[in-house]
């Protein structure tokens, strides 16, 4: 990420421990620390609502609606503001924290670590044609029924571990009714 120091210039900076970049001529230290990220598992009738990406990384794949959350944001509360800019829809504050997986989210040249937070969300009565895409990042919209969910169509190997497991919890709680 820097080939100089920042603060000095020395060609002498190095990535150290997986997590933080330290000059030794200057003393400068630069921790490259874990961004949040969110997704929301929305649900509704149709089935899970998956939103095929426009854009790299992931091209054509499916994901989850969400992104990362902004300084100064809460998990939810970047949850809402992404699913607003994406898919023109804001789900309220009726989210319930689902699961958490770790992440990495390349983007020009640089590998973020992401700590993926995962929200559940009922939206009875949600349709496709209710949604407003943003072009630029999503290319389509589609609710899939649980049983048609084919976990290598999906972007991130963090997405695919909370679907899962909200599939096995879906799994289990038909047996338990």
């Amino acid at each position: 990420m820097f080939h100089l120091c920042p603060s000095c210039a020395s060609p002498h900076i190095h990535f150290q421990g997986n997590k933080r970049f330290i000059c030794p001529d200057c003393g400068f230290v630069y921790y490259h620390n874990t961004a949040a990220a969110t997704g929301g598992i929305i649900t509704a009738e149709a089935g899970i609502l998956f939103l095929v990406r426009a854009k790299e990384p992931a091209t054509g794949k499916l994901d989850l609606p969400g992104g990362f959350v902004d300084p100064g944001e809460g998990a939810v509360e970047g949850l809402r503001r992404e699913c607003r800019e994406e898919i023109g829809w804001d789900p309220g504050t009726d989210f319930s924290f689902f699961a958490s997986f770790p992440n990495t989210y390349p983007y020009r040249g640089i590998c973020y670590n992401t700590c993926d937070l995962f929200f559940t969300c009922s939206a009875p009565g949600l349709r496709e044609d209710e949604l407003r895409l943003d072009p630029k990042e999503i290319a389509a919209a589609r609710f899939i029924p649980p049983d048609r969910v084919l976990l290598d169509d999906l972007a991130f190997d963090s997405t695919r571990r909370a679907v899962q497991a909200f599939l096995h919890f879906l799994k289990r709680e038909k047996r338990n009714s």
